[in-house]
């Protein structure tokens, strides 16, 4: 794939991953056909900030993890309301990187 492409994907989504990962994805973006580039330019990747501004606000329903798609941690945190508030501020430190790791694994689906 053109190298000014992946350069410019990269630039644009780089605040959706974590700064170690950015290599990998450029090298296998680097590496990947045309044909896939369409389903990788749609991807929708979430924001990390938002998830930490939602965990903030609701972060003890478990809102921010049924969003990232952490399904079950969210039942249990909801259930739990947010392990007795302690399981919420843990989570406000590691919402963002969570976010990004989601992003990582959703975007090596198509890499992969």
């Amino acid at each position: 794939m053109d190298a000014q492409r992946v350069d410019m994907f990269i630039m644009s989504n780089a605040k959706y991953f974590e700064s170690y990962q950015l290599n990998a994805i450029r090298d296998r973006l680097i590496a990947m056909d045309d044909s896939k580039w369409v389903m990788i330019s749609t991807l929708q990747l979430k924001d990390p900030t938002t998830s930490l501004i939602v965990s903030i606000l609701v972060g003890t329903l478990g809102v921010d993890r049924f969003i990232i798609g952490d399904t079950g941690l969210g039942i249990g945190k909801l259930l739990t309301c947010g392990g007795l508030g302690i399981w919420t501020i843990i989570d406000w430190f590691m919402i963002q990187s969570a976010t990004k790791e989601k992003n990582m694994q959703k975007i090596q689906q198509f890499l992969y």
